[in-house]
C-alpha cells in the first residue's frame, strides 16, 4: 500500500503549481498550468499533473529494481514517459480538432484551411514526442503554449488578405481554446498509463517477456494509487480554492516555510510572483518574523514582463537572455505597466538597443523589489528568491549585482523549483494539519509507526 501523501497548490495569478510530498517531506510529484477564470479547473490540472509526476517516479524507481526490465530502464523510463505526455497532448488537440471545426461550420473557406492547418499539426505532434531529446526540445510545457505557437506560425502560410486574413483564422483558435481548457479532459495517470506503455512498448519493439513484464508492473501501480492525507492552498487566488478555511494559507507563511524546508538556513526570502513582490524574513524555524509587499499595482512583477514581452513580440522566456546581452542600462523611469508601454516605445524610437532597454527595465524591477526587502527587514545571511521570476537570467543576475553592492557577500539560494516553493510549503502545512488530527486521535504518524 502506497504511504500517504500531502498536497499543497499555489494558485497564482498567472500559473497555478502543485507540490505532492511524502510523510518524511520528500518531493514526490510537481505539476503547473496556467491560471484561468476557471480556478477550480486550474486547481484540478496542477494537483492531476503533480500525481501524475508522483506516479511516473514511481514508475522509473519500479522499473529500474524490476528483475526482468531494469536491464531496459535506460530507455524504456524516458519512452514511457513521452508517450504518456504525447497521449495527454493528443487528447486536447483532438478537442481542439472538434471545436475549430464546429467554429467554421457552414463556412466552406475557412473550413478548408483549418482541415489543412490541423493535419500539419498533427503530423507534426508526432514529432515533437519523438525521439530521446523530445522533451527538451519543448519550450513550454502548456498544451495552449505549444499548441498556440504552431496554429499562429501555420496560419502564416495560410493566409491570404483579401480572401481569408491571418486575424480570421487565429480568431478561430482563441475561441476554441477557451472551450477546450475549461471543459477539461481526463488526463490522469490512471486513464492514460496503458494506452502510453503500449505506445512506448511498440516503439521500443520489445519481446513478449517485456511487455509481460511491463504490463504486470503497471498493473501494480495501478492498484495502489498515492493516498492523499489532506490539501492546503495558497497563492494569489486562494480565497477561490474549492477547500474549507482550515486548508487555506497565507502565501507569506507558505514561501517562508518552503524556502526553509529547500534551504535551511535561510533568513529572508524575496519571491517575485505574477501580480506581486513580498520580501519575508524567517527565523530558523521557517516562521515569518516580518514580511513587506508591494501594493495592488503589478509593476515589476510577471504579468509586467509578460506586458513588456507582448510589447516586443518576444516570449517572456526570451526577455532574460536578450537583457544578458546588454551593453549598458538604459534608465527606466517607470515599471508601472500603464506607462510601460509608451515608455518603451519612446526608448526605441530614441534609437536604444532592445537588449540595453531590457537591461535598464530588468535592474528597475530588481531595484523596486530591494526596496520592498529593505522595508521588510533588509537582507539577512542567508537568501532564497522564489517565483517564477527566479528564473529570469537577467533578473537574478541584478539581484546579485544589487545585494552585492547593498549588503555585501550574502548566500543566495536560486532552486530550480523555485517556482514551486509556495506549493511546497502548502503541502508541508497538510502533513502539519493531518498530524494535528492524529494528535488528536491518538494516532502516530507513519513515520513514527515505521521506526
Amino acid at each position: 500500500m502506497s504511504k500517504l501523501s500531502y498536497v499543497g497548490i499555489d494558485l497564482g495569478s498567472t500559473t497555478t503549481k502543485s507540490v505532492v510530498i511524502d510523510d518524511d517531506l520528500n518531493i514526490l510529484g510537481r505539476g503547473i498550468t496556467n491560471s484561468r477564470s476557471n480556478y477550480d479547473l486550474a486547481c484540478q490540472i496542477a494537483r492531476t499533473e503533480a500525481l501524475v509526476d508522483a506516479q511516473m517516479s514511481r514508475l522509473r524507481s519500479t522499473l529500474a529494481d524490476h528483475r526482468v526490465l531494469a536491464d531496459h530502464v535506460k530507455i524504456l523510463a524516458p519512452s514511457v514517459e513521452r508517450s504518456f505526455r504525447y497521449r495527454q497532448h493528443i487528447r486536447l488537440f483532438d478537442a481542439l480538432d472538434r471545436e475549430c471545426m464546429a467554429i467554421a461550420e457552414g463556412k466552406p473557406d475557412l473550413t478548408a484551411v483549418l482541415a489543412d492547418l490541423l493535419a500539419e499539426m498533427r503530423e507534426e505532434t508526432e514529432k515533437l514526442f519523438s525521439g530521446l531529446s523530445a522533451m527538451e526540445k519543448r519550450k513550454s510545457e502548456f498544451f495552449r503554449d505549444i499548441a498556440g505557437a504552431q496554429f499562429q506560425r501555420l496560419a502564416e502560410h495560410r493566409a491570404n488578405p483579401k480572401t481569408m486574413p491571418y486575424e480570421t483564422i487565429v480568431g478561430v483558435f482563441d475561441r476554441a481554446i477557451i472551450k477546450v481548457e475549461n471543459e477539461g479532459d481526463d488526463l490522469t495517470f490512471e486513464g492514460n498509463a496503458l494506452e502510453a506503455l503500449d505506445r512506448s512498448l511498440s516503439q521500443y519493439k520489445a519481446n513478449d517477456a517485456v511487455r509481460a513484464a511491463a504490463a504486470e508492473m503497471l498493473e501494480g501501480l495501478l492498484a495502489d494509487p498515492p493516498h492523499i492525507g489532506c490539501s492546503v492552498g495558497t497563492g494569489y487566488g486562494r480565497a477561490r480554492l474549492p477547500f474549507p478555511k482550515n486548508q487555506i494559507r497565507s502565501e507569506i507563511l507558505c514561501h517562508g516555510l518552503g524556502a526553509h524546508q529547500m534551504f535551511p538556513g535561510t533568513r529572508t526570502v524575496l519571491d517575485i510572483g505574477g501580480q506581486d513582490t513580498k520580501g519575508i524574513q524567517v527565523d530558523d524555524q521557517g516562521i515569518v518574523t516580518s514580511f513587506q509587499m508591494n501594493d495592488r499595482c503589478a509593476a515589476g512583477c510577471g504579468r509586467y514582463l509578460g506586458y513588456i514581452a507582448d510589447e516586443m513580440n518576444l516570449g517572456v522566456h526570451e526577455l532574460g537572455p536578450l537583457a544578458l546581452k546588454a551593453t549598458r542600462h538604459v534608465r527606466i523611469s517607470s515599471t508601472c505597466t500603464v506607462f510601460a508601454g509608451a515608455e518603451l516605445r519612446e526608448r526605441l524610437s530614441l534609437g536604444e538597443k532592445r537588449e540595453d532597454i531590457l537591461g535598464g527595465l530588468h535592474r528597475a524591477i530588481i531595484l523596486r523589489a530591494m526596496s520592498i526587502l529593505a522595508r521588510s527587514g533588509g537582507v539577512d545571511e542567508e537568501f532564497t528568491f522564489t517565483g517564477g521570476v527566479a528564473h529570469n537570467p537577467a533578473a537574478v543576475r541584478a539581484l546579485r549585482d544589487l545585494i552585492g553592492e547593498n549588503y555585501g557577500k550574502r548566500t543566495i539560494n536560486i532552486s530550480p523549483d523555485s517556482i514551486y516553493m509556495g506549493a511546497l510549503g502548502a503541502a508541508i502545512f497538510a502533513k502539519r494539519e493531518t498530524d494535528a488530527g492524529r494528535a488528536e486521535r491518538g494516532v502516530g504518524s507513519q513515520s513514527e509507526a515505521r521506526a
